[in-house]
């Protein structure tokens, strides 16, 4: 059953993929409800649907590049539109993998906003995240990885715990040094 993660996808789950690419633009009169329409389920009306793709593309700032097509963005420019085409997606699982990649400190803060906003008790988001600290931003719980095993997982609060727990002494207030202790 082992994918690669290019291929992931399925009736639970949705994937944004990095290397997504397209010749075609991101929007052309009526994509955006094309996308919207996606999101319209029983429980979100047409209406509904639009208004919230529309503040998806507010929050991510992407009302600039609605007729740009994909493959003359910006890294940070792709990365901003699919983490919105994932948004979009009606799946309750999504996956992510590096979502501040290539973004600046404002595009990182707007996108890791953007993200929280857009949570909802019945959707879970995996981010596959390097920077300990844009983790810390955004993620309630956390599975710490070193040398490809699970290392420790749980809150923030208890993987601090547990940290200071193996070190023996107080840690500082940085998630970062939690990380390092804990691997």
């Amino acid at each position: 059953m082992a994918k690669s993660s290019s291929a992931l996808s399925g009736s639970k789950g949705g994937t944004v993929h990095r290397n997504y690419s397209t010749s075609r633009t991101v929007s052309r009169p009526g994509r955006t409800s094309r996308y919207a329409g996606c999101w319209n389920t029983a429980s979100v009306s047409s209406a509904g649907a639009a208004t919230f793709a529309d503040q998806v593309i507010a929050d991510l700032a992407l009302a600039p590049l609605m007729r740009v097509p994909i493959r003359a963005l910006s890294k940070g420019q792709r990365k901003r539109t699919l983490l919105a085409l994932g948004l979009l997606a009606p799946q309750p699982i999504l996956l992510i993998d590096e979502p501040f990649e290539g973004l600046d400190l404002r595009q990182s803060r707007e996108a890791a906003a953007t993200l929280r906003k857009h949570l909802t008790p019945d959707r879970t988001f995996f981010l596959s995240i390097h920077q300990i600290a844009d983790a810390a931003k955004v993620c309630d719980r956390f599975v710490l990885l070193s040398g490809g095993r699970v290392v420790a997982e749980g809150a923030l609060d208890m993987l601090t715990a547990l940290a200071r727990q193996r070190a023996g002494h107080d840690l500082p207030p940085d998630f970062e040094e939690v990380f390092l202790a804990l691997t």
